[in-house]
């Protein structure tokens, strides 16, 4: 019914025992996660009255749900785009145009294969979830509208990731305007909802789906009918809004590829003469040849289009996203509430500090995404196998790719530190503070840049290579969010806490030491993979007890570097790089 693309996907997939483990891994972090809340909170407050259990129950799963929208609409959005722009990268994706395919089979059949990973990981899930009932305080109806509205907006995101990655020619291009129009529409539905009051509630759901999945988790959603009417709304808004978008990359698929870069050709003779004359026509002016720096991949990052002229489109757009947040602090600065604490994840925080949050982690996803593709780009090209046998040093190689990403996103690095100076500016913080902040973001840069590049020459597939640096960035920041919400939501016996906490962190760090050396591990890798989720929480801790912040600049500044570090002196000393293209790695993703 879908095609032979996804028939293919869904009869290779089962066979791949990585499947089943990513299934497994992701259960059993909600799990973990499950069980460090129960001794958190067990340690702090009693659990023995039936009303306790429901209310940690219920506190659980409004933790829960988010956690798994974000994680799973991420997967399907950045694997979307990924997996096509990889077929373009590999010049696979002109052959399936060339076939009898038609446009539905080509992008719905490339969705749904996607799509398979992220569904299943929901399914798997859902047992875990209907547990929570059983503790009391959550209805069975509230899990299911959780799980409708988290299936609806994954659809939504690998529908997105899939024209967009039909559409553009370049991995980080299509990675990037997906990260950035998904922010979009979740902003404008929030512009939306607090721009006018006065629309009724089921609108107002049917256009955020933050705003929605907290209704469907909210008991109101089975005792409200409005609720559950903004609720379905939004479900049937997003089937709609899904369809329309699938429907646009059925109609231009074959519009769209192959790119305007391969139908480039040289162009024609003036007249017919010029066929039978050995000089050149009018037409092929001559060119100077340009002089080529000392590290001609530094020269190439920086003086050439590498990743698409269309590169200027998200420029722009992250500047919209940057007006966006500036727009939000400038409305909290005027209104007196920008130093007012910023909810439950942010009773330590001024609520200014929340949108520039938000606005850094973009940013260093796309930076990091970029640096992935800088690598990946060339290897998918075919470039890297004729770079490893030129005179090129290693350290060049690192060395100018390193800058030349950080060139090329100089927007995505200086717009956010430019709201650090504004806040910096009206009073929110201190001088010494913005100097630990514009450092320490510096340091976070260095980090997902060199991250990025170490993936791409560690994993011989380049989709593989993107989810790994990604899922790294993600876990960092969505670890840091998580602990700093259980931490300021349980104040209270800390030395109770700190057991669980320490399972948690060494469980990431296990995880952080199989991303990052997997195929090659060093001593360096063990203990920077092991000390950077330590060092988070130290920072995290003496941030939250409000002790001297030098502290935190020192301690990040200190596990960072290291970790950059560990990272790149091997890079540096031997071109380390994988192709293992005889073992069939590579064919996984083609």
């Amino acid at each position: 019914m879908l095609g032979p693309i996804f028939y293919r996907e869904a009869t290779v997939v089962p066979k791949r025992p990585k499947t089943f483990l990513i299934r497994g891994v992701y259960v059993l972090s909600l799990f973990l996660l499950l069980c460090t809340g129960y001794l958190v909170l067990d340690g702090s407050r009693s659990l023995a009255t039936s009303g306790d259990a429901a209310r940690f129950g219920g506190w659980m799963f409004t933790l829960m749900a988010p956690l798994q929208l974000l994680v799973l609409a991420s997967l399907a959005a950045v694997g979307a785009a990924s997996s096509v722009a990889q077929e373009k990268d590999r010049r696979t994706l002109i052959l399936l145009l060339l076939t009898r395919l038609s446009g539905f089979e080509v992008v719905v059949g490339k969705l749904t294969a996607t799509l398979l990973s992220p569904m299943t990981m929901l399914l798997c899930a859902l047992p875990l979830f209907l547990t929570l009932p059983l503790l009391g305080g959550v209805s069975p109806q509230q899990v299911i509208g959780v799980f409708v509205v988290t299936a609806a907006t994954i659809l939504l995101a690998g529908s997105i990731g899939t024209v967009i990655g039909m559409w553009r020619e370049k991995t980080f291009q299509a990675i990037a305007l997906t990260v950035l129009c998904l922010l979009m529409y979740v902003g404008s539905g929030e512009i939306v909802a607090e721009s006018f009051p006065a629309l009724p509630e089921a609108m107002v759901l049917a256009l955020s789906p933050p705003r929605a999945l907290f209704a469907a988790a909210s008991p109101m959603a089975s005792l409200s009918s409005e609720t559950a009417l903004g609720v379905t709304l939004f479900v049937t808004a997003t089937l709609i809004l899904s369809c329309v978008v699938l429907a646009i990359g059925v109609w231009k698929v074959r519009v769209w590829n192959p790119s305007r870069e391969v139908r480039l050709r040289a162009p024609e003779p003036e007249t017919s003469d010029d066929l039978h004359t050995d000089v050149a026509p009018t037409s092929w002016k001559a060119r100077s040849p340009r002089r080529v720096w000392d590290n001609p991949i530094l020269w190439r990052e920086i003086r050439t289009w590498a990743y698409g002229r269309k590169v200027v489109v998200i420029r722009v757009a992250f500047v919209l996203f940057f007006l966006l947040i500036a727009a939000v602090l400038q409305s909290q600065l005027q209104s007196g509430v920008a130093m007012e604490p910023g909810g439950r994840i942010g009773r330590a925080l001024p609520s200014a500090t929340l949108p520039l949050a938000a606005l850094g982690v973009v940013s260093l996803v796309l930076v990091n995404a970029l640096a992935v593709n800088s690598v990946t780009g060339e290897r998918d090209g075919l470039a890297l196998d004729l770079l490893l046998v030129t005179d090129l040093s290693p350290g060049e190689f690192v060395f100018g790719k390193l800058l030349g990403v950080l060139y090329v996103g100089k927007e995505m690095i200086v717009l956010p530190l430019v709201l650090v100076a504004y806040l910096t500016f009206h009073g929110v913080m201190t001088v010494e503070n913005m100097c630990y902040m514009i450092f320490g973001a510096l340091t976070l840069y260095l980090f997902v840049t060199m991250l990025g590049i170490h993936s791409g020459l560690n994993y011989v597939a380049g989709r593989t290579a993107i989810l790994a640096s990604l899922g790294t960035v993600f876990f960092l920041c969505v670890g840091i969010a998580i602990c700093m919400t259980i931490m300021v939501s349980f104040r209270g016996a800390f030395q109770r806490q700190l057991a669980p906490f320490l399972v948690m962190i060494l469980g990431g760090g296990a995880a952080l030491f199989a991303s990052l050396g997997w195929r090659n591990p060093s001593s360096a890798i063990f203990y920077a993979s092991f000390g950077l989720p330590l060092v988070t929480f130290y920072a995290i801790t003496q941030f939250l007890l409000q002790l001297d912040h030098l502290y935190v600049f020192f301690a990040l500044l200190v596990g960072y570097v290291f970790t950059t570090a560990a990272m790149m002196v091997p890079a540096l000393s031997e071109f380390d790089v994988s192709l293992e293209r005889d073992r069939g790695v590579a064919g996984e993703d083609a």
